[in-house]
């Protein structure tokens, strides 16, 4: 098939990339002129913003993929820019969302496959929840509300694109491995926990479903290759995880301190509401769906695997 990986220089784009054109895909990059030089090798390189609809519009019909794969963040910012790196990646979720749909349209594509998150869901007092469970639109953080609002959106013009475009959308679980916070080297989460400077909130009954970036890619080629699955669908690992277990664990991989517990209701304001919400009283999420809608199952079903290494 032709297939446009949009996002092509992210942590699961580049490798995405090979993998399709491993299986003997025809695939598109589309990059940004400033990600030029870090764009992976491909049968076609496609220079334009997703943000700039009329650049898009023509890039897409250059190449007239039949499948198009959202991957569009900006969330290699984080280091230098948080806030810049959220409110960019809103916007590609909204306004680059409705732009790689209208190409994709008028490029005739059939099929659209967006990333979107399996950690925006609403707690419910469920340590698990599966697809259905209502995503954190009212957050009381108003920044991780603006975020899930924005995947809402994602979800809901994916999903709603039209008939003649079948959107599939792979909500991804917390990401680990090469490129990610989580890797050994170059990761801002494993700096904090080397550091000493990410401890526990006490019971850390928050439960973080983890994937490996390889299972992330193995899922989107499932996706592509697809003909009839439908839907948002969690992709995570088998084995959703409490705070309580994971952190620890991570030290240790890491060669890092034990973490050092804290009050739970210190947590908001020394870690801020985000990771404060992942450790305390987020809900992990079931990949039974994904399972059998795309016949996908994790290479590494465990964060056990791999969390602290490369």
């Amino acid at each position: 098939m032709r297939i446009l990986v949009a996002g092509a220089t992210g942590v699961v784009g580049h490798p995405l990339v090979g993998a399709l054109r491993a299986r003997g895909h025809q695939v598109s990059a589309l990059v940004r002129e400033e990600s030029r030089a870090r764009a992976p090798e491909a049968d076609a390189l496609v220079v334009a913003d997703a943000l700039d609809r009329d650049a898009l519009l023509a890039a897409m019909e250059g190449v007239r993929p039949d499948v198009v794969v959202h991957q569009l963040s900006a969330l290699r910012l984080l280091r230098d820019d948080p806030p810049e790196a959220f409110a960019r990646t809103a916007r590609l979720r909204t306004k680059g969302t409705a732009n790689l749909i209208a190409a994709a349209r008028a490029a005739g594509a059939r099929r659209l496959v967006a990333q979107s998150i399996a950690f925006a869901a609403a707690p419910t007092g469920e340590a698990v929840v599966d697809e259905s469970a209502p995503l954190y639109v009212d957050a009381p953080d108003p920044g991780w509300a603006a975020t899930v609002r924005a995947v809402a959106d994602l979800e809901s013009q994916v999903l709603d694109s039209s008939p003649e475009l079948s959107g599939l959308v792979l909500r991804y679980g917390t990401l680990y491995g090469p490129g990610t916070a989580y890797a050994r080297t170059g990761g801002g989460t494993a700096e904090r926990v080397l550091a000493g400077k990410l401890p526990l909130p006490e019971g850390g009954a928050g439960i973080t479903s983890f994937l490996h970036v390889e299972d992330a890619v193995g899922a989107a080629v499932a996706a592509v290759e697809s003909s009839g699955a439908t839907g948002a669908l969690h992709i995570t690992d088998d084995e959703p995880a409490p705070a309580a277990q994971w952190l620890p664990h991570y030290a240790d991989a890491l060669g890092a301190p034990p973490p050092r517990t804290i009050p739970a209701a210190m947590a908001p304001r020394l870690l801020g509401w985000f990771m404060a919400h992942q450790l305390t009283s987020a809900s992990g999420a079931s990949n039974a769906l994904a399972r059998t809608a795309l016949g996908w199952k994790p290479v590494r079903p465990s964060w056990r695997d791999g969390l602290g290494q490369e």
